[in-house]
C-alpha cells in the first residue's frame, strides 16, 4: 500500500495483549513494518503468526528492536518505563509512543463509533461489528479487546469508512481519540489506581462525550443522561463542525429495554418498532445491543439488516463461552466478568440456561480491587447454589503491596451472604480442579468467571473427569 504508512517502522512492546495485538493488525493492513515481543506467548500472538500480521519475541529484551533509527516503538498500558525494551529506545533516541497515540492516529483515518463504560464494551462493540457487517457493502473496520465471534478476530481494517473501537478508561486512552459517535454504557468505580474517586470517573466520561461530533448514546439513566448534558456544555464552547467548518448539531440518544423476554435461547425484545431476536443471555445482553442497534442507526446503516446481523451473534471471547462439557456431563462456561456487576450479570444471565446447579468460580483480578470490593464480590457470588474462591490473579500488582489482601476476603464475604450454600476457598488451580471434579455432575451448570488465566482451569475442567 503506498502512502505514509508503507514507509513507517513500528515495533510493539506487549504485542501479545488484546488492545495491542488489534492496533497492530490494522498497522499491517496500513501497509507498516512490523516487530513486536511480549513477556509471554498467547492465544493473540499465535493468531497474529497465523494470519501473518507479525512474528513476535517472547521475553523482553533490548534487542529484539531493529535496527535503525526510524523504528517507532508503540508500548502497551502494563509495559514500565524500566522495561528493557523501552529503556534502549530511550538510549538509541526512537520515538517512544503509549499505545493511546497509535490508537488517536487510526480512529482519525474513518468515522469512528467509540463504545465506552465500565461493562459491556467489548460484546456492545462486537455486536455493533456484527450489525455492520451484515449490510455487506459498508465493510466496517473494527479493534476490539476479544475475538468478536463467528470465527473473526479482535481487529480488521476493511474499505469501509466506519470504524468501530472500544473505548477503554482503565488509562484514560478513551480521551485521545477521534470520535463521531460515542456510547456509554453504564459508570462505576473500577480502575482504583487510575481514578481517585467516581466523580472524577464521570468527569472523564463526560469529556469522553464531549469529544463526539456526530451523535451520543447513552443508556437511559439519570446519571448518565447528566454526564452526557454535560458535555453538550463543554462542547458549546467549541462547537462541532464537518470537514467544511460547518457546525454540526450532536444528537443525544438515550437507551433501554424495560422487559426484554428472556429464555434457554437468549432474549427477544421490541426496538423501533421491530422484533430483535439475540442469541445470547441476559437482560444485559439486551442493553448491549439496544446501545449496538442506536450506534448502527447513527452511522446510517439499514435497520433491517442490523437486526438480522445481530441475530446471528453468539458471543463474543470470553463473554460467556460455552467451553465443553466437564465431569459428569456438566456445562462449563467461562466469562471475562472481574467486578461485582459483571459477576451478578453473568450469574443471572446463567440461570435463564437449563440446570440443575450453578456453580460460580471466580478469580479475583488485581489486589487492589479485591481489598475494596470483597463485600459487593461476595454478594454478587452468592447467587451460585455454590461458590468457588481462588486466589487473586495480581496482573500489575504486588502481593507485598498489600499485605493481608487475598481471595479468601471474597470466599469469606460469599459465605456470610450465602445463606449456608456451600462456598469454597480453594487457592489454586490445582485445588479448584480437583474439588471440581469431585463436585460436578450431570445438568450443572459451572460458570468460571475472571479476567486473569481462569479460562486455563475452564479449558482443564472441559476436558471430562478423565482428563482426556
Amino acid at each position: 500500500m503506498s502512502g505514509p504508512w508503507s514507509a513507517r517502522r513500528l515495533h510493539f512492546i506487549g504485542v501479545g495483549g488484546a488492545g495491542m495485538s488489534a492496533y497492530a493488525r490494522a498497522a499491517h493492513a496500513l501497509g507498516a513494518q512490523l516487530s513486536g515481543s511480549d513477556g509471554a506467548d498467547s492465544p493473540f500472538l499465535a493468531r497474529l503468526r497465523e494470519d501473518g500480521v507479525l512474528v513476535a519475541s517472547v521475553g523482553h529484551d533490548a534487542a529484539n528492536i531493529p535496527a535503525g533509527a526510524d523504528v517507532e516503538v508503540i508500548y502497551s498500558s502494563a509495559v514500565p518505563a524500566a522495561n528493557p525494551e523501552r529503556v534502549a529506545a530511550r538510549a538509541r533516541g526512537l520515538s517512544e509512543r503509549p499505545r493511546a497515540a497509535l490508537l488517536a492516529e487510526l480512529t482519525a483515518l474513518k468515522r469512528t463509533i467509540a463504545i465506552a463504560g465500565t461493562h459491556g464494551k467489548t460484546t456492545t462493540s462486537s455486536m455493533l461489528v456484527h450489525a455492520l457487517r451484515a449490510q455487506r457493502e459498508l465493510d466496517p473496520s473494527w479493534l476490539i479487546g476479544a475475538a468478536i465471534g463467528g470465527g473473526l478476530p479482535n481487529a480488521h481494517w476493511g474499505a469501509g469508512e466506519l470504524l468501530v473501537v472500544e473505548a477503554d478508561e482503565s488509562d484514560r486512552s478513551m480521551l485521545s481519540l477521534d470520535v463521531e459517535i460515542a456510547v456509554l454504557t453504564n459508570v462505576e468505580l473500577d480502575h482504583h489506581a487510575t481514578f481517585g474517586s467516581l466523580r472524577e470517573l464521570r468527569d472523564a466520561f463526560s469529556e469522553f462525550l464531549a469529544r463526539a461530533r456526530g451523535g451520543v448514546v447513552v443508556w437511559d439513566r439519570p446519571e448518565l443522561l447528566a454526564l452526557a448534558a454535560a458535555a453538550a456544555e463543554s462542547a458549546a464552547d467549541e462547537p462541532a463542525g464537518d470537514a467544511s467548518g460547518d457546525s454540526v448539531a450532536v444528537e443525544l440518544v438515550p437507551y433501554d429495554v424495560p422487559a426484554p423476554l428472556l429464555d434457554a435461547g437468549g432474549s427477544s425484545f421490541r426496538w423501533r418498532g421491530r422484533d430483535v431476536r439475540l442469541r445470547v443471555p441476559g437482560a444485559h445482553n439486551a442493553l448491549n445491543a439496544a446501545a449496538a442497534l442506536e450506534a448502527a442507526r447513527l452511522a446510517g446503516a439499514d435497520l433491517d439488516c442490523a437486526i438480522e446481523g445481530l441475530a446471528s451473534f453468539t458471543g463474543a471471547g470470553r463473554r460467556f463461552q460455552a467451553v465443553g462439557a466437564g465431569a459428569g456431563g456438566a456445562q462449563i462456561y467461562e466469562d471475562y466478568a472481574h467486578h461485582p456487576t459483571e459477576l451478578a450479570a453473568t450469574l443471572r444471565a446463567a440461570r435463564t440456561l437449563e440446570h440443575r446447579r450453578l456453580i460460580a468460580v471466580f478469580q479475583p483480578h488485581l489486589f487492589s480491587r479485591t481489598a475494596l470490593l470483597a463485600e459487593e464480590f461476595g454478594r454478587a457470588l452468592a447467587l451460585g447454589d455454590v461458590v468457588v474462591v481462588l486466589d487473586v490473579y495480581p496482573a500489575r500488582e504486588r502481593a507485598a503491596d498489600h499485605p493481608g489482601v487475598s481471595g479468601l476476603l471474597i470466599a469469606q464475604a460469599a459465605a456470610d451472604a450465602a445463606r449456608g450454600r456451600a462456598v469454597y476457598w480453594l487457592p489454586t488451580f490445582a485445588d479448584a480442579e480437583t474439588a471440581l471434579r469431585a463436585l460436578l455432575g450431570e445438568g450443572d451448570l459451572c460458570v468460571v468467571m475472571g479476567a486473569g488465566d481462569v479460562d486455563e482451569l475452564a479449558r482443564r475442567l472441559a476436558t471430562g473427569s478423565d482428563g482426556e
